[in-house]
């Protein structure tokens, strides 16, 4: 156990539980002393609560599809009939599903790039408000990305926008009701392979290329020039969820590197 206990006695809702940063900041959160919800469509987020309960830590599962407001009403539903509030709510669901030039997207594809990066977070936003206002107190931290400025993944890019946009009003308005909303940009961050894959299809030579163009180019705009690791989105999203950013709203904080997005 961690001598940090950040959060210790509150409730935390992660969206994107089962793997990848999502599953980060649940352990973490769980391991400073939250009762987590596990937020996620994915059976895998079973190996998340299995590693929680292992290390004594407390939380639950809720599978949900996020990219609906009924699924987003169920996660904050069975999160209040657990544990009887909802302190930090903090949206990681989302990530680009595929890579190429604006005008190689078909109409269906930026639908559904939409609807996995933007509206998850929307969603969740909206179910979790009415609670975090009865309650006059309650954290948001949305997981953007400092690829609203990069290359092929123009409908991602602009759901990220979005993302960043709802953040700053959502701050502005209910900072009278005790309420702080913030989010982290995260730059390009090195994980384990996906076990579902956002796009199973195989990809051509082409598309790989157009891959490897986002790779450089996140390296390249990086004043470090490399990717970041799942720890250090971690501890810079956690840092915003807990008391110790008590007095920041409506920011949006790059972690990319040096680039700012």
């Amino acid at each position: 156990m961690t001598e940090r206990q950040r959060f210790l006695n509150k409730v935390v809702i992660v969206t994107g539980a089962a793997q990848g940063i999502g599953r980060g900041v649940a352990i973490q959160a769980a391991t400073e002393g939250a009762q987590v919800v596990l937020a996620d469509i994915s059976d895998y987020v079973q190996e998340t609560l299995a590693e929680i309960e292992a290390t004594g830590g407390d939380a639950i599962i809720v599978k949900a599809n996020l990219e609906t407001y009924v699924g987003a009403e169920a996660v904050m539903a069975k999160a209040l009939e657990t544990y009887g509030r909802i302190d930090v709510l903090i949206n990681n669901v989302g990530g680009a599903i595929w890579m190429k030039p604006f005008e190689e997207f078909s109409e269906e594809e930026i639908v559904k790039e939409v609807n996995r990066s933007l509206f998850p977070t929307m969603w969740c936003c909206r179910a979790v408000l009415p609670q975090m206002i009865k309650q006059q107190h309650g954290t948001i931290v949305n997981v953007s990305s400092i690829a609203t400025c990069g290359i092929h993944r123009a409908p991602y890019s602009a759901s990220k926008g979005g993302v960043n946009a709802l953040t700053a009003s959502l701050a502005f308005a209910y900072a009278k009701d005790g309420i702080r909303v913030n989010a982290v940009a995260t730059g390009g961050t090195e994980a384990p392979p996906r076990k579902i894959p956002r796009n199973a299809k195989p990809l051509s030579e082409q598309e790989e290329q157009w891959m490897q163009d986002v790779v450089d180019q996140t390296k390249d705009r990086s004043h470090m020039k490399r990717y970041g690791t799942i720890q250090e989105q971690v501890n810079a999203i956690l840092f915003l969820a807990s008391d110790e950013a008590s007095y920041m709203t409506g920011t949006i904080v790059p972690v990319g590197g040096g680039d700012q997005g």
